[in-house]
Parts: structure tokens; C-alpha cells; sequence
């Protein structure tokens, strides 16, 4: 009878395995292929081995665009964990209306990526921007900002766009998180003398590892991969100061015609994703360290 349990957990499983063959493993593999190829649109490619990628590898282009990618990553990820970390506690307090609070954070997380950026674009607007506007009435400074026009601005913009978008994401998965600690654990701390700092310290933190571990993978995959809010936004400009990997394989390979070149780039971005689901998964492991098993 088990095995017949076995036989039959494996038939259900079936149709899932088959989507996922389908629709995840065909596409990785053919942009596998593409990326060893000189496919063009419109014309069928041939084999040319490492061509592509050596010639990534000399195109000065592509090196800012993997600095562009992980100052982008890096910076937009430490942000939305810390605020996410710090909204995630202030939901956890008793508060009044708690529960509609939970919905409002919620927001910018369930409004499409688009509508984001569009919005967000009128904010950065150089003439009409709301921002400077404000800062205008307030006497703060004496001419608009121009917020994707200048390099700096635009970078530190286009993160501004991404991190106010996860935010929910990290704040509602985190406070999952707390709730599943047990209050006696901190009542316990308290009794001893413990100050806030260390309950957090030594309970919050420690409890809270693995959730953050997992959290911040999702999180930095996403970031990593980022392409509606940059094209809509930017469109990687201004000078290529706002190019993702993202968006440069899909200009190489759409717009500019070369499926193979834009295979390469999107390629190249797998050791990055590996990395951050190798952090995953030691996080994992830590949590096993926690519950008294084996590392």
C-alpha cells in the first residue's frame, strides 16, 4: 500500500512536472543554444561556440551594465530590508487598526509594475515634478531636479522606484515571520532584564534568520531581474547610467535584432541567481542548526 501511495503521489505529480518541462526548461535551453549561436531575427543562426561571449567580455558597454545591475541590486535590497525590518515591527506592536494598516502596505505591491513607473515618472519629471515643486514652496531649492537626466539622480531614482515597490513584499513576509515566535520567549528575556535591543538581538534576530534568508533570495532575484520599471522609466538612460542586464539583453536581442547576443547577456546573468539561491539555501540549513539538527 505505501508503494501504491508512492506510484500515485508521482502520477499527480505528473501534470506539474510536465508545465513546468514545458514552460521553464524549453525556454532556458533554447536561450542556452541561442547564446552559442549568431541567430539574428529573421535568419537562422549557426554554431559559433564562445563568439558572443568573449565579445561580451570585451564590450566596455556590458561591464557598466553588470556595475549598473549590482550597485542596483545591492543598494535597492539593503533598503528594502531595513525598512521592510523596521515596518515589519512596527505592525507587530498592538496598534489601532492594525489590520487596516496590513492592507495599506500592501498597496504598492499589488498595483501593476507599469502603473508604477508611470507614476513614478511624472514624480521624476524634470518640469513637473511633484517633489520639486514641493521643495520649490518650501524655499529648499531654486530650480527642478532633474531626476532622470543627470546620472546620479537617475540611478538613485530608479532604486527609490524599486525599493518602494518590495517594501511590502519584505515588511508582510517578515511580519509572518514574528508572528510565529513565541511570546514567552520575549516575556521570559524581559524577566531577566533584557533591554529591547537585546530581545532583538538575541530572540527577534536568531528566530527570524531563515525567513530573512528566503525573503532576501525572492528579493534579490527580483531586483536582479528587473526590466518593466527601468524601460518604462528610463530606458536605461541616461548615457546607459540606468542599464540592467535585463534590459540590455532584451535591446540586444529585439530592437537591435541579435537573439544570440541578447541569449549571451541573459545567460550571464545565471551566476548571479545561483549565488543568491545558494544563500537561500544555507539559510535553510541554519534553521535546521536551530531546531537542534545537523548543519
Amino acid at each position: 500500500m505505501g508503494q501504491g501511495r508512492h506510484v500515485l503521489g508521482l502520477l499527480f505529480m505528473l501534470p506539474a512536472a510536465a508545465f513546468l518541462l514545458f514552460f521553464l526548461t524549453y525556454p532556458l535551453g533554447l536561450g542556452v543554444w541561442l547564446g552559442f549561436t549568431d541567430t539574428r531575427i529573421g535568419r537562422t543562426g549557426v554554431f559559433i561556440g564562445i563568439e558572443n561571449y568573449q565579445s561580451l567580455f570585451e564590450d566596455s558597454l556590458f561591464w557598466l551594465v553588470v556595475f549598473n545591475t549590482l550597485l542596483y541590486t545591492i543598494a535597492a535590497s539593503i533598503l528594502k530590508f531595513a525598512l521592510g525590518l523596521w515596518l515589519a515591527l512596527l505592525l507587530n506592536q498592538h496598534l489601532p487598526f492594525k489590520a487596516f494598516f496590513r492592507a495599506v502596505v500592501l498597496l504598492p505591491w499589488v498595483v501593476p509594475t507599469v502603473l508604477s513607473a508611470i507614476a513614478f515618472w511624472w514624480i521624476f519629471d524634470s518640469q513637473y515634478s511633484i517633489i520639486s515643486w514641493a521643495l520649490i514652496r518650501m524655499g529648499l531649492i531654486d530650480a527642478p531636479i532633474n531626476f532622470l537626466g543627470d546620472v546620479t539622480n537617475a540611478r538613485a531614482s530608479v532604486i527609490a522606484a524599486n525599493v518602494w515597490r518590495g517594501i511590502p513584499f519584505v515588511a508582510i513576509s517578515l511580519l509572518a515571520g514574528l508572528q510565529t515566535i513565541p511570546p514567552s520567549l520575549h516575556e521570559a528575556a524581559t524577566l531577566d532584564g533584557a533591554t529591547n535591543w537585546q530581545r532583538f538581538r538575541f530572540i527577534t534576530l536568531p528566530m527570524l534568520s531563515p525567513i530573512i534568508a528566503v525573503v532576501m533570495t525572492f528579493s534579490v532575484l527580483f531586483t536582479f531581474t528587473d526590466f518593466q520599471l527601468i524601460y518604462v522609466l528610463t530606458r536605461g538612460g541616461p548615457l546607459n547610467s540606468t542599464h540592467l542586464m535585463a534590459t540590455l539583453s532584451f535591446q540586444r536581442a529585439i530592437p537591435g535584432g541579435s537573439l544570440g547576443e541578447g541569449a549571451a547577456i541573459a545567460v550571464a546573468m545565471i551566476p548571479f541567481l545561483l549565488a543568491a539561491i545558494l544563500f537561500s539555501y544555507f539559510g535553510l540549513q541554519r534553521r535546521k542548526w536551530q531546531q537542534g539538527g545537523g548543519d
